[in-house]
């Protein structure tokens, strides 16, 4: 089984207010997230709020989790959702999203999970713009590594490690993400 952990406890500090609760085409940017992870059939779908999160409402069918230490970084949210998720022995892998990349569809998060399938690797990222990131499959053999990342530091340390273990899956709209206002209006122009 694959589970869900969105990353969700940042507080949106170039935006001005919480991101999660944009809306775009009729969603929250949250609910958007957490509606393509359970299309996908992910299971469970975990969500990691942190700051803001007194203003941001719970998503139903996922399993909320609140970061009290966000301001350490991406690296302590992750470590709290993969402490979760490891208590679930039937979960073989986790995909990482973000809320802020509202065109994570369901076919793209299946895709990923097919081609880990097909291709046996255990990672599978996405590439945009001349990177690779985000969303990102592990197989639950990395989550002790997950476990140690500290401070700043994203899943990206461990695709670096990791680089001849990556299958990649292209998403073109990967580079689109939400972190100022005006990077909201355009997104409101491609509704």
């Amino acid at each position: 089984m694959t589970a869900a952990i969105i990353l969700a406890a940042g507080e949106s500090k170039r935006l001005g207010q919480p991101k999660q609760n944009l809306v775009f085409n009729g969603h929250t940017l949250l609910e958007r997230a957490v509606k393509s992870a359970q299309l996908s059939g992910c299971s469970p779908v975990v969500v990691v709020l942190g700051a803001n999160s007194d203003q941001i409402n719970p998503v139903a069918g996922t399993t909320t989790l609140y970061n009290k230490a966000w301001d350490e970084g991406m690296a302590s949210s992750i470590r709290i959702a993969i402490n979760e998720i490891s208590k679930n022995a039937s979960v073989n892998n986790v995909i990482m999203l973000l809320c802020d990349q509202p065109f994570v569809s369901t076919e793209l998060l299946n895709s990923m999970i097919t081609k880990q399938i097909e291709t046996g690797q255990p990672i599978v990222a996405c590439t945009y713009n001349g990177t690779t990131g985000v969303p990102v499959l592990f197989d639950r053999i990395l989550f002790a590594e997950l476990l140690l990342l500290q401070g700043q530091e994203g899943a990206k340390k461990i695709l670096i490690t990791h680089a001849d273990e990556v299958a990649t899956i292209p998403f073109d709209k990967g580079s689109i993400d939400i972190d100022t206002p005006d990077d909201y209006e355009q997104l409101l122009k491609l509704s």
